[in-house]
């Protein structure tokens, strides 16, 4: 999978990534106790008697390619929507997603068998769905299909092959409806918060036309100024830049108070970012 919607790490992608890669080699070397594994991993049927498990799970690896691959697709989608969304907000929604991920198999194991499971594949996931949201049309390129896959149309498809593979492939390993429900609780925060539905890149505003203004005294002719609408970068190009560009946007047109504290967070991250690049 290639893009580059930054080339730097932001703080809680490489926290994350660094955590995991930490867990993973203590597991490997020092804790290798089978209990240990048991007891942080989800099973919906202890997972009342083991609350913590909701949340220890997503940093438990079954091995190094199931890390890598999770911590991959967490700094291709992650990078560029923790620079959206600001920091706390990124942290706090990737652990939405993760518990979110294993409530909804604690739900469904009522009706169907669910075994223990671990890994960050559900929050991953719904950290997917979130670019997805924000760079619908974002263009991806997943080896080794040749093709580039807009964004929204990479996460369907992988929401799709996971319900498909659970009912053909039962008992392979793979919480297939764990990864459903980290997207599940993610498009849930954004059906909460208004955004499921709204572009954040609109389009470019129309040069206003001079308008002439003449009275019938010799006063000057009044004009209204020309506003020339700012180049744009295409959203699949750099997704933090296409950002930069609809925030500034709309402090051009409504001012600087009609920032929400999310676009104020945003803003600070990159300023941040261009102060470390100097």
């Amino acid at each position: 999978m290639h893009l580059a919607p930054t080339s730097r790490f932001t703080p809680w992608v490489l926290r994350l990534i660094i955590a995991n890669m930490v867990v993973l080699l203590l597991m490997r070397t020092i804790f290798i106790s089978p209990a240990l594994a048991d007891a942080l991993a989800f099973s919906p049927a202890g997972a009342l008697r083991q609350p913590w498990t909701f949340f220890t799970y997503m940093f438990v690896h079954a091995g190094l390619l199931h890390l890598l691959g999770n911590m991959l697709m967490l700094f291709v989608f992650g990078t560029a929507v923790e620079s959206r969304m600001g920091s706390r907000t990124f942290i706090l929604y990737y652990l939405l997603c993760g518990a979110g991920a294993a409530v909804f198999s604690l739900g469904l194991s009522g009706i169907m068998p669910v075994g223990p499971f671990v890994g960050a594949s559900g929050a991953v996931l719904g950290v997917a769905l979130a670019f997805a949201i924000y760079w619908p049309d974002a263009e991806l390129v997943v080896f080794p299909i040749p093709l580039p896959i807009r964004a929204r149309t990479l996460v369907t498809l992988l929401v799709g092959l996971d319900v498909l593979f659970y009912f053909l492939t039962p008992g392979d390993g793979i919480a297939h409806l764990a990864h459903v429900g980290g997207v599940a609780f993610g498009y849930l925060f954004f059906r909460m918060q208004g955004f499921s539905r709204r572009s954040p890149h609109p389009p470019p505003r129309a040069v206003e036309r001079v308008v002439m203004v003449q009275s019938g005294s010799a006063e000057p002719e009044h004009r209204t100024p020309v506003t020339p609408a700012r180049p744009r970068r295409r959203a699949n190009a750099d997704p933090v830049a296409a950002e930069v560009d609809r925030v500034l946007d709309k402090i051009s047109e409504k001012g600087i108070a009609s920032l929400t504290p999310a676009e104020r967070r945003f803003l600070d991250e990159v300023a941040k970012q261009k102060k470390t690049e100097h």
